[in-house]
């Protein structure tokens, strides 16, 4: 079972905690990261442990990897997420592309549970762009 515990600080902000490791969050984008944001970063950081692990049992040689999520939201509340596209960047020979989308198709079809929620809702787009 996932459990958190958060804590109103003050304002809009509160802390939250996951087995020991806290988290910050802030309404206001002052003092911590919006909600919103950390459901984008949670697709990125899900989504690059699945293909950090796909491409090493592929034994892939790659560094510089960098995941950026932008989502367009709906403007009547519940504001949610309608459209959201995933950027992965990384640097690899150019041969192993085909790899690295398998890679990344495997994520995001099958093994990214976040991924797997947000698309219940919304729809989840991807691009590569390898140097």
């Amino acid at each position: 079972m996932a459990k958190t515990v958060s804590t109103w600080v003050q304002g809009h902000e509160f802390e939250a905690i996951h087995e020991g490791n806290k988290i910050k969050m802030d309404g206001d984008n002052k003092n911590g990261h919006g909600p919103k944001a950390l459901l984008l970063s949670a697709i990125a950081g899900c989504s690059g442990i699945d293909v950090v692990d796909i491409l090493t049992k592929m034994r892939v040689d790659f560094s510089d990897f960098k995941i950026e999520v932008e989502a367009d939201q709906t403007e009547e509340h519940p504001k949610v997420f309608k459209d959201i596209h995933v950027l992965y960047k990384m640097k690899t020979d150019v041969e192993n592309e085909d790899k690295v989308r398998k890679a990344i198709d495997l994520s995001l079809e099958k093994y990214c549970g976040v991924a797997a929620m947000l698309q219940k809702n919304s729809a989840i787009s991807y691009s590569l762009l390898l140097n």
